[in-house]
């Protein structure tokens, strides 16, 4: 259980941080167009400069191996969870532009954000290799269906935009960097790591200050919707735990932890952004959104929990 007590220890930390972010946006010493700036600093620098930063390593076919099951486990929960954000939003009845919406909050997670910020502060550098492999099927479909089920037009999707993305280009970069006999100079790294490290603080500042957003009588109403809390189960417990049957097979359980733990990140805020840009319900996103990312300080520490007994 020592274990535990250390990852609730660094949670707590993450937490605290975001925590300086909403009364650093509440107060004012954050302005109204802070987060557009931080989003768009972490995706186009600290972020690429991360993913470089953790593939430069020596290569090996041991982290081959493991590669293949992070990207099986990964097609595998977003193929499910697919299948049930279908299911469900045909259930649910909801109004048009709630559809896409409803959809895309099951599907897609905050990995880019709360996700790398989770990995690094409790399982350190090496893990966020890890990290990138498990997220690179995501980045390829919240930038192509994920545009799809609000545009419902292929003429909308850039394939352009899906490959030439800060997150796949950082990626593929770093599988090159990665299968080179040689690694990057010292030089090099140690600024691709004191940038990349940027990437976690400022991460879970956004996450606070997104909070601040939200007015009280919509987290009233929002307390009312029961589609809303169908919706946050089965993203930060459901889905996550159609992870386990792994632990029956020969995954290491290193890698089974950290896929189960994305899987259980809160809704993206790329949703509210595809909701603004295409015409959908806006506030239904933003809503799905803010309530998953307050329940996960609880689901968060409570899918650790589960895979370290199960992997035991």
């Amino acid at each position: 259980m020592d274990s535990t007590g250390v990852f609730l220890q660094e949670m707590l930390m993450l937490y605290g941080i975001a925590v300086v972010g909403f009364f650093a946006r509440k107060s004012g010493i954050l302005k109204e167009n802070a987060n557009d700036v931080f989003t768009q600093l972490i995706l186009y620098i600290t972020l690429p400069a991360l993913i470089l930063f953790s593939l430069d390593i020596s290569f090996s076919f041991s982290l081959v191996i493991e590669f293949f099951w992070l990207i099986t486990m990964s097609i595998y929960v977003l193929l499910l969870s697919s299948l049930l954000a279908i299911w469900m939003r045909k259930r649910a009845k909801l109004p048009e532009k709630q559809n896409s919406v409803y959809e895309g909050l099951i599907i897609f997670g905050n990995q880019g954000f709360i996700g790398y910020a989770v990995i690094f502060i409790v399982f350190g550098n090496q893990r966020i290799i890890y990290l990138t492999m498990f997220n690179l099927c995501y980045l390829l479909l919240i930038w192509s269906y994920g545009i799809y089920l609000f545009s419902k037009n292929k003429k909308e999707m850039k394939w352009k935009s899906i490959f030439l993305n800060p997150g796949i280009l950082s990626t593929l970069t770093g599988m090159v960097i990665f299968l080179l006999p040689v690694g990057l100079p010292d030089v090099i790294s140690h600024g691709f790591e004191m940038i990349g490290k940027m990437t976690i603080p400022l991460s879970m500042i956004v996450v606070g200050s997104l909070i601040v957003n939200v007015k009280f009588i919509s987290l009233l109403s929002m307390m009312k919707t029961g589609s809303l809390w169908n919706m946050a189960i089965a993203k930060l417990l459901f889905i996550p735990l159609l992870l386990i049957p792994f632990a029956a097979l020969s995954v290491p359980s290193s890698l089974l932890v950290i896929a189960v733990i994305v899987s259980g990140m809160p809704c993206a805020p790329t949703i509210s952004l595809y909701a603004q840009k295409y015409g959908a319900d806006t506030s239904f996103a933003s809503l799905g959104v803010l309530l998953t990312t307050l329940f996960c300080v609880v689901t968060i520490p409570v899918l650790y929990l589960v895979v370290e007994l199960l992997t035991k």
